[in-house]
């Protein structure tokens, strides 16, 4: 899918789809993830019969993500034989539409600035649309406990897994990443309804994320304090329930020195989750730091491209 596509322009590409991103924002009405978690809907209702048969998740998921991924493929194959810039645009534009760092922000930032003027109702309506968490009752501190968690773990799935997968398989490699995630986060789940069905869904996320993980959790620890980072990640990250988001989350709040996890209310039900990071409670000001985090590990990962495709360049033509 990138084949013939020199290292370096790669990582133009990447520079381009992520400033798209910034400057447009996510696509509002017709934004084509909204119109894949539709058809994800209509695929589960039509297979999932609630009776342990994992094979009719595995057969959801190649019917929601290979047909689409393999049309994008096809499409720009085809689109690279009439001009190489039709290609590029599609790829770029690929990439726009599955990256969320611009709509990442949009949503945090509006709950930093409402624990800030002290409108509790509003940080706890503005929390509930991005958590799967009962905030209801939440208080001050747990509202921004679940932001930082919310960024730090999106910044994850939402750009640096999707940057990642654009560099080793363009605008379908992106896509392919993005699908997943979203089928992950709608049939992930450990209940009667997606222990069985949902299998594959969360299982081939672990896979595909597994590294770009990895890389956002070392990012993170490199831009803030490291050394609390890499202690929280060593010993936190293990007993979260995911395998990537374990490491993303203690590294980052270890990066950032505060603590998370510890009890969430979740329909009605308080659990309590194994601690992530060492310090003092999260505080509204560290949503934006959170924020920070991310925005600075997009542009180390943006430099970090460019140096190692000029790097491969001059290897390859020394």
């Amino acid at each position: 899918m990138l084949t013939g596509i020199s290292p370096l322009w790669i990582a133009i590409m990447m520079a381009a789809g992520v400033l798209l991103d910034w400057l447009l924002g996510e696509a509002g009405r017709f934004h084509p993830l909204v119109g894949f978690g539709k058809l994800a809907g209509k695929i589960e209702g039509l297979l999932n019969r609630g009776n342990g048969v994992t094979l009719r998740g595995i057969a959801g998921w190649i019917l929601a993500v290979v047909p689409l991924v393999a049309l994008s493929s096809v499409i720009i194959h085809f689109a690279a034989q009439l001009h190489w810039i039709f290609a590029t645009a599609l790829h770029v534009i690929l990439l726009y539409f599955c990256i969320g760092l611009r709509s990442l922000r949009d949503h945090i930032m509006p709950i930093a600035e409402a624990l800030a003027s002290g409108d509790l109702a509003a940080a706890r309506q503005l929390t509930s649309r991005i958590v799967s968490r009962d905030t209801g009752r939440a208080s001050r501190s747990d509202l921004a406990k679940a932001a930082v968690e919310s960024t730090l773990e999106n910044g994850n799935d939402a750009v640096f897994g999707t940057l990642f997968w654009f560099a080793v398989a363009g605008g379908p490699g992106a896509l392919l990443f993005r699908l997943a995630n979203t089928l992950d986060a709608m049939w992930g789940y450990r209940n009667a309804r997606f222990l069985a069905f949902g299998w594959m869904a969360a299982r081939t996320d672990d896979v595909l994320n597994w590294i770009p993980a990895r890389l956002t959790a070392l990012s993170y620890g490199v831009l803030g304090d490291t050394r609390r980072a890499r202690e929280c990640w060593m010993t936190q990250a293990a007993a979260w329930p995911s395998p990537n988001a374990g490491p993303v989350m203690s590294a980052g709040a270890g990066s950032l020195g505060v603590a998370l996890g510890g009890t969430a209310e979740y329909d009605g039900i308080v659990e309590t989750r194994p601690p992530l990071g060492i310090g003092r409670e999260a505080e509204g000001v560290d949503i934006v730091r959170a924020w920070q985090l991310v925005a600075r590990t997009t542009l180390l990962w943006l430099i970090a491209a460019g140096v190692l495709a000029f790097v491969i360049e001059r290897m390859i033509h020394a």
